[in-house]
C-alpha cells in the first residue's frame, strides 16, 4: 500500500508545497534532451511534476504510480490531458516501446522487496525498445544520509496559500540492513490536527544495484554524480543492448 504522504488527500494536497524545490529534475530533463528521448516512462510519477514538464516539452509520457492520491492530483493539473496516466506499478504497464524510462527521488530506494525489483527491472527492459534507456537514482549508504534526517535538523514551518501553517518533521524508526524506516509527522496549524506517515527506503550499494541491472539485460553505460547533492547519491544510466 502507498504510504499516507502520496494517499491520504490532506497530505497529498500539500505535498508539492512542501517539496516545492524540485531542482533533482533538472538532470533528468537534461538527460532526455541529451538522448533525443520523445517517448518517456516515468515510474513513481506521484503528482505529476515531472510528467508535465516532460509532455510541456513535446514528448509522449507514460506516468505510473501505486498512490490513487497523488494521481488524482496529477491528473487535476494544467496539461494533464497530454499524459497517460495509470495507476499501478511497473507489473501494471501496458505493452509500449519507450526511449526512456526514469525513477526520480526515492522511487528506486521506496522499492524495497527484492522480488518486486526485479519485476520493476524486468517489466521496464520489456517496456524499453532496442537501445532505451533506463535512467534512476539512489542513495549512496557510504555517506549514511539517515544520521540527518532526526527531528532537530527536519523540523520546520512552511506557510501554506489557502492551508495556513503547517510544522513538519522527520524521526528514524528503525535502520535493519539496508532497510532505514521513518516517520514524517505534520501539524496543521489551522485546526491542530496531526498526521503521521511511515516510510521505509532501501539502501543499495552500487555493487548491488550493478549486479540486479546485469541480471536482467541492461548494459551499465555510467554511474554519474547526481549535481544536486554532489558526492552523496549516484546516478544509473543503463539501457537496453540493440
Amino acid at each position: 500500500m502507498p504510504d499516507p504522504i502520496f494517499e491520504h488527500p490532506r497530505l497529498v494536497s500539500i505535498y508539492d508545497a512542501l517539496d516545492a524545490d524540485r531542482g533533482d529534475l533538472l538532470v533528468y530533463a537534461d538527460l532526455a534532451a541529451e538522448f533525443g528521448a520523445r517517448r518517456i516512462l516515468d515510474i513513481g510519477c506521484g503528482t505529476g511534476t515531472f510528467a508535465l514538464r516532460l509532455a510541456a516539452r513535446g514528448a509522449e509520457v507514460v506516468a505510473v504510480d501505486p498512490a490513487a492520491g497523488s494521481l488524482a492530483v496529477a491528473r487535476a493539473k494544467p496539461g494533464a490531458d497530454r499524459v497517460r496516466w495509470i495507476h499501478g506499478d511497473a507489473s501494471s504497464l501496458p505493452p509500449l516501446e519507450i526511449d526512456l524510462a526514469t525513477m526520480t527521488g526515492n522511487v528506486a530506494q521506496a522499492i524495497v522487496d527484492p522480488a518486486e525489483w526485479d519485476v520493476t527491472l524486468a517489466r521496464v527492459h520489456a517496456a524499453l525498445r532496442p537501445g532505451g534507456r533506463l535512467v534512476f537514482e539512489t542513495r549512496d549508504p557510504a555517506d549514511r544520509a539517515w544520521e540527518g534526517w532526526g527531528r532537530a535538523d527536519t523540523r520546520r514551518v512552511t506557510e501554506i496559500d489557502g492551508v495556513g501553517s503547517v510544522e513538519s518533521w522527520t524521526d528514524v524508526l528503525a535502520i535493519d540492513g539496508p532497510l532505514v524506516t521513518f516517520r514524517h509527522s505534520f501539524v496543521f496549524g489551522s485546526d491542530a490536527q496531526t498526521l503521521t506517515s511511515d516510510s521505509t527506503l532501501r539502501f543499495r550499494d552500487r555493487d548491488e544495484v550493478e549486479a540486479s541491472l546485469t541480471a536482467h539485460g541492461y548494459v551499465l553505460n555510467e554511474v554519474r554524480d547526481a549535481p544536486d547533492r554532489p558526492g552523496r547519491e549516484l546516478v544509473f544510466l543503463a539501457r537496453r543492448p540493440r
